[in-house]
């Protein structure tokens, strides 16, 4: 194990060796106290069907990078469990299945929580894209066959601190 403090009393990154403790509790406080929400942090999610509300737990989607490797190299997905992808704002968006292993429903939801369009069942493993065919703000990813056997439809609508309550 290499020392932090060389010979001459300072920290290998040139720093006093004084500010050594500074220096290690502002690393430790970053550590600990993580970011503002953890990647795959759990979120709750309803979507408003004609037959009544069915509920989801969902992980979040917000960055680049969290967005970019989605739900990839997952051998399952839990019953009513799904990824919200959130853009911002209203776009075109496409998606893949790029190193995705299960099929999906992917949800495209307008800015006002409405399901534009659902693409069921996607094919594992596939670089084809999937378009939104129109602005969306979101995709919501399930578990491919759940949006028909719990009824939901486009024209649906989702509730989540994303879209605005109606």
């Amino acid at each position: 194990m290499q020392p932090i403090v060389d010979l001459r009393g300072r920290l290998a990154l040139g720093f006093p060796a004084s500010h050594a403790a500074i220096f290690l509790l502002a690393i430790l406080a970053f550590v600990l106290a993580g970011p503002l929400r953890a990647v795959g942090e759990d979120a709750h999610l309803v979507v408003e069907t004609a037959s009544g509300p069915v509920d989801f737990t969902v992980e979040l989607a917000l960055t680049p990078q969290e967005q970019a490797r989605g739900l990839m190299f997952r051998n399952t997905l839990a019953e009513r469990h799904g990824m919200l992808f959130d853009f911002g704002r209203p776009r075109e968006v496409t998606m893949w299945m790029k190193n995705t292993l299960i099929p999906l429903d992917m949800l495209f939801i307008r800015a006002d929580g409405t399901i534009h369009r659902i693409a069921e069942q996607t094919q594992p493993l596939s670089l084809d894209t999937i378009a939104s065919n129109g602005d969306v703000k979101a995709v919501f990813e399930i578990a491919g066959g759940s949006a028909s056997a719990l009824g939901i439809k486009a024209g649906d609508i989702v509730r989540h601190p994303i879209f605005p309550a109606r």
